[in-house]
């Protein structure tokens, strides 16, 4: 039976052996499980807001989709990774509440309004994993409901699940 491992809100943890990550009740945030399947190793951000935008000091790099993504790949190659093995597999990134301005969907992170945190936080997780070059492979994102993820690092399993939905494997 494999420990497990919390992933709070901005945070980003890396595990080599047996260990599953686990990030409970993602609204709005993104769960980004990043793994080199070759090397069984992979680590998890729980980020929270699309862009650092030079507000980073300070702050843990999991909080921003672009300093936690480069924060994570850094520490897999650390510890022996290969950028073009590596594989990514996403989850999160609600629309938890209604707002005024919400109901339009907008093409790029730019025109996209502030109150849609959720949709701004999956394009910045997807602009950012194609900046490093790194493949997704699986997603669970959007809609209006919370989810939690466990992410197995040696397996490249996640499993998704939700209240509302059940569980999902990605």
């Amino acid at each position: 039976m494999s420990e497990i491992e919390k992933v709070g809100v901005a945070e980003v943890k890396v595990s080599e052996n047996p260990t599953t990550l686990v990030s409970y009740g993602l609204g709005s945030c993104v769960a980004v499980a990043i793994y080199d399947p070759n090397i069984k190793i992979g680590g998890l951000a729980h980020v929270m807001l699309p862009e650092s935008a030079g507000r980073a000091g300070g702050a843990s790099p999991g909080k921003f989709a672009d300093t936690g993504i480069s924060y994570l790949v850094g520490e897999l190659i650390k510890r022996g990774a290969h950028v073009k093995r590596m594989r990514c597999k996403i989850a999160g990134g609600s629309q938890m509440f209604k707002l005024p301005g919400t109901t339009h969907a907008a093409s790029s992170l730019e025109n996209m309004p502030r109150t849609q945190i959720g949709e701004r936080n999956i394009e910045a997780v997807k602009q950012t994993l194609r900046d490093h070059s790194i493949k997704i492979v699986a997603e669970e994102t959007g809609g209006d409901h919370g989810r939690t993820v466990r992410f197995n690092p040696s397996t490249g399993e996640m499993e998704v699940s939700t209240i509302a939905h059940g569980k999902k494997m990605i």
